[in-house]
């Protein structure tokens, strides 16, 4: 079984992704739990919002350091 995070919620994949603790769908955005808020409509972090010339960025979601990777 793999496993994995999701805006800091601990998932699990058993055939398709669930939430670890609820064993729900992580189809349905849960907020980060180190900000609080749910990812953009665009689906940048909230925190972090966009950020031109990156090429990924995140905001560790409490769970690591933040990330941010820029084309140069």
């Amino acid at each position: 079984m793999a496993n994995g995070y999701q805006s800091g919620h601990k998932i699990i994949y058993n055939g398709y992704w669930l939430y670890a603790d609820a064993m729900t769908s992580i189809s349905v955005a849960r907020p980060c739990v180190r900000c609080g808020k749910l990812p953009t409509k665009e689906g940048y972090d909230a925190c972090l919002g966009h950020i031109e010339g990156a090429l990924s960025a995140c905001c560790g979601h409490g769970v690591h350091a933040p990330i941010l990777i820029m084309e140069d």
